[in-house]
């Protein structure tokens, strides 16, 4: 008999870990919106027959984490059919989104813009991020000198378009690859693999990036690297932590049929392509310059 009780007691745990983060507006937000991506995955796989676990969540002390790591789903079958591979894959993101971006909105109503203190960690702007404070705050933040004072909901659901960008990522077991995978079929593997590799060249570029803006700026040679491994680290633990989740996986997806996507669902695999790049977030957390 399966023990269910471990689904809810995981959930639970998390809702702890992610209120011991930063208070309980933060943890609703957060867990409603991991909620609803996690759900997303899990009736659509229903529907479509596949043999789909309720999600486990994974609660973890909020020094390493915001509380929490996500949640993940066991297929405990492998999808052969690319339709409802993408179906299960691509539902999740969208669940959470469509509740990310309405309490983002929220939370950014309920902010502040003020002066950035000297010792400020900022978190990162992504396109969809930085255009929906210009819609509430009628400007580019951060910019001269200021940005906003993140409420608590605002918070969590930057972090929930965070965690919805890494795992739109078009790599290995993450729902990106299992769209990808869908979309191109076996020759998913190899491009997944080349993605796998340009993570830390990513990373080493948004570094130099970084870099040059600090000396710019007039920062010291090491204050300028100690601000430019923001842009590395992050890259590189999404690396080494795909790396791990590829070689647990025996290396290969399993194979889909040859059979391709009918149109309308390879159009919504570009849609699921550009609102990665809407949400991507070179540095996700950097301190202030």
């Amino acid at each position: 008999m399966r023990k269910l009780w471990i689904h809810p007691a995981l959930f639970l745990a998390a809702c702890g870990t992610t209120w011991w983060a930063s208070g309980p507006v933060f943890a609703a937000t957060l867990m409603t919106i991991l909620l609803c991506h996690e759900l997303g995955h899990y009736f659509v796989g229903r529907i479509r027959g596949v043999d789909v676990s309720l999600p486990y969540f994974i609660p973890m002390p909020p020094v390493i984490s915001f509380g929490t790591l996500g949640a993940v789903i066991k297929m405990r079958n492998p999808i052969e059919d690319r339709g409802a591979l993408f179906d299960v894959g691509a539902a999740g993101p969208i669940a959470g989104l469509v509740v990310a971006i309405p309490l983002l909105v929220i939370g950014l109503s309920l902010s502040t813009v003020g002066p950035i203190p000297d010792d400020a960690t900022l978190e990162g702007n992504s396109i969809l991020y930085a255009i929906l404070k210009y819609a509430v705050f009628g400007r580019w933040l951060p910019g001269h000198g200021v940005d906003v004072n993140l409420h608590p909901m605002a918070n969590a659901a930057w972090v929930g378009l965070l965690v919805t960008m890494i795992n739109l990522m078009p790599i290995g077991q993450l729902d990106g690859g299992h769209i990808a995978r869908a979309a191109l079929g076996q020759s998913h593997e190899k491009w997944s693999a080349r993605l796998h590799v340009a993570l830390p060249i990513i990373g080493l570029t948004v570094f130099g990036v970084m870099f040059g803006i600090a000396l710019a700026s007039g920062q010291g040679w090491v204050d300028a690297l100690s601000y430019a491994k923001y842009g590395l680290i992050p890259w590189t633990i999404w690396a080494l932590l795909l790396g791990a989740m590829r070689r647990s996986a025996g290396e290969y997806h399993p194979p889909v049929s040859a059979v391709p996507l009918d149109p309308l669902r390879r159009k919504l695999a570009l849609a699921m392509l550009v609102i990665f790049l809407l949400i991507l977030t070179p540095v996700p957390m950097r301190p202030a310059l």
